[in-house]
Formats: structure tokens, sequence, C-alpha cells
């Protein structure tokens, strides 16, 4: 039987981009799922019903512009998504979580998520304690917050400011973006309103300069990540 994943959309501007092409090539059957769909960008909370988990061998919760911590969203699907993927890790589904979606995992598994001293916007080094799981080098960040680690995870990377990778179960979270190509990044510098990039002391052309510059480099050490990810961790149909 063909594997599974379901991109879970938190973020209508948050796609899976480059991650589709490496689950693809890895022979999956991919879904999506908007859990905030346009018409309600300014507004995210409210109530969700989420596809049942344990109809995929993977579910990859995407990022999202708003705090995993915030108590609108953990009263409404946040709180549902966290059961989700409680749920996903108790029955045996791999669970990858991309920055929001990493955030969520901690949060769901006992950990804390708060806000950052230092936030990361652009190409940072990211060290590596298993490069065979989650390759070191330039991986895109674009967060304000970070996680403590769940009871019983074991940390994988990590920059100077913030935690960048644990495991814990069949879960994997990453604070970094290895999905983030040209497109998706023009989506995103649409959609800084705030100066979010400036604030930090950057400006769109150089973020557009650097990632015509790593993205290919990132997507050759996203395909490993992913078979990494499959093979360690969510330990899926062995056909993949």
């Amino acid at each position: 039987m063909t594997p599974k994943v379901l991109f879970l959309r938190n973020d209508c501007t948050a796609t899976e981009a480059m991650l589709a092409d490496a689950f693809s090539g890895c022979g999956f059957d991919i879904d999506t799922f908007a859990v905030v769909t346009p018409e309600r960008d300014d507004h995210p909370a409210g109530e969700v019903t989420f596809p049942d988990p344990t109809h995929y061998d993977v579910i990859v919760p995407l990022g999202a512009r708003w705090a995993v911590y915030d108590d609108a969203l953990v009263d409404t699907w946040v709180g549902t998504e966290m059961a989700m993927v409680r749920r996903a890790v108790e029955s045996g589904v791999g669970v990858l979580g991309v920055c929001f979606g990493g955030q969520l995992i901690a949060q769901a598994l006992g950990g804390t998520v708060g806000r950052s001293p230092a936030p990361e916007i652009g190409w940072y080094d990211v060290a590596t304690s298993d490069g065979q799981l989650v390759p070191g080098g330039r991986w895109f960040q674009w967060h304000f917050d970070r996680w403590t680690l769940p009871a019983g995870a074991t940390e994988i990377a990590r920059t100077p400011d913030a935690s960048q990778a644990f495991v814990l179960g069949t879960a994997l979270a990453l604070q970094f973006h290895p999905e983030l190509d040209l497109e998706l990044l023009e989506v995103w510098l649409t959609h800084d309103r705030d100066g979010s990039v400036a604030g930090i002391g950057r400006s769109h052309d150089e973020l557009r300069l650097q990632t015509k510059e790593f993205t290919d480099d990132a997507a050759a050490r996203l395909r490993a990540l992913v078979r990494g990810f499959l093979h360690r961790v969510a330990r899926p149909n062995p056909s993949t």
C-alpha cells in the first residue's frame, strides 16, 4: 500500500513547498488540510474538525504567523491540533513539525513555548549532533518564539539562540523552515507588513539573494532529512 502524508496548513501563507517533492520522492501520496482558511486570516481563532491522523503514515504540521500559545487559539483549533499530535504519536504515526508546527509538537508533548529574546529571520548556521537525521548547515528561519524541550525529548540541532530540532517518540520537531524556496519566500515578504525583516537589520533583497544562493544545497539536505525521519523516527511502511 502506498504510504500517505498529510500536510496541515496552519496558515494559508505557509505551504509545504519543497517538502512536497521530498515526500513524493520517497513514494508518498500527498493530502493537504487547510486549518486557517484565507477568509479567517485576520481572526484565526475558531473551531476546526481535523482528519483522523491514524489514516496517514505521517502528518506534517506546518508554519504560521501567530503564536502557538495564544489563548484564543489554544482554546480552539490549536488545542484540538495538539490532541491530534498526541494521538498520532501514541498510535505510531510519524509527525514532522515545521516552525510553528514544531512548537506545537513541543507544547503538545509537555514542553513550553514562549517569546525568544533573539528573533531569527534569514539563513542561519544550524549545528547538529546527528547529521544523518538533521543535516547541519544553513537553514532558513523566520520565528520570534522558541520552545523548551518536553521531558524525554532528545535535542538534535541548535543555534546559539534557540533549540532547532528534537525527537520524541515518532515526532521530529524543527524550528527552522527546510521547505522554503524562492516562491514561498516571496509570499512571506509580501506579508511582511510590520517590517519584521527590517526590524532585525536585514532587507528583502538580502533574503532573496541568500535564498538564491542556498536553496539548492538546502533542498538536497531536506531530502536527506526526510529520508532520515522516515527510516529512523516515523518508521512507516518498510517499502519507503
